[in-house]
């Protein structure tokens, strides 16, 4: 179960996080966000990070010759692509950055919002589901329908994001079978500000969820 903890601002709260052994951070490299982070804030944070740290830059319709140029300069290790990008923007970045995870992004309204996925498998590593919300990309902290999903079991890994917090991811683990979690409000005292409190709730959860899969095998 792959936890990652989205908009990340701060250099000592990076450094927490990963400490605690979450798996992936992800950095708001949107210019309206308010999780936005420079690209040279990236870079300073990641240098600073362990050398096997999974770091994941979120993107929003963003030119994709810039996203190779914030990817090669900062050194984040994935993209999250959260809008409206193409099967051929996901095959071009391919193309630039074999090296790369990319993570796909669906804002799940209703089962005819995942009938565009299919031709995004070949060309990508994971799926991220979140919220529909019209006009709002992602970090709503807004829940869908999760038992929708329950029979869900794409040919790539997928994380769930939306609403998530400690209170509810065990109904999650519970509800649906994802690969991992994407949380980001769910963990905030405000937005880029991480609770480290709640992170570590996190962690102690997860590590009962993986107990329970270790039992299943």
């Amino acid at each position: 179960m792959r936890l990652k903890i989205c908009g990340i601002t701060n250099l000592q709260q990076a450094i927490e996080i990963v400490n605690l052994g979450i798996d992936t951070l992800g950095f708001i490299c949107v210019n309206q966000s308010p999780r936005y982070i420079k690209p040279q804030q990236i870079k300073n944070i990641i240098e600073k990070l362990p050398q096997e740290s999974s770091t994941v830059g979120v993107f929003v319709n963003e030119d994709i010759n810039k996203i190779i140029q914030i990817i090669t300069q900062t050194g984040l290790t994935g993209i999250q692509l959260h809008g409206d990008e193409t099967v051929n923007d996901c095959q071009h970045i391919r193309q630039a950055l074999p090296e790369i995870e990319i993570i796909k992004a669906f804002r799940y309204q209703n089962q005819e919002s995942l009938n565009q996925l299919d031709s995004y498998l070949p060309v990508v590593d994971t799926i991220l589901l979140d919220a529909y919300q019209v006009g709002v990309h992602g970090g709503t902290g807004q829940q869908f329908k999760w038992e929708d999903l329950t029979d869900f079991r794409p040919s790539r890994p997928w994380l769930l994001a939306g609403g998530l917090k400690p209170d509810n991811v065990m109904k999650a683990f519970n509800t649906v079978a994802c690969d991992g979690l994407d949380i980001s409000s769910g963990v905030e005292i405000s937005p880029g500000n991480k609770d480290i409190d709640k992170i570590k709730e996190l962690c102690h959860l997860l590590n009962n969820i993986k107990g329970q899969l270790h039992s299943c095998n």
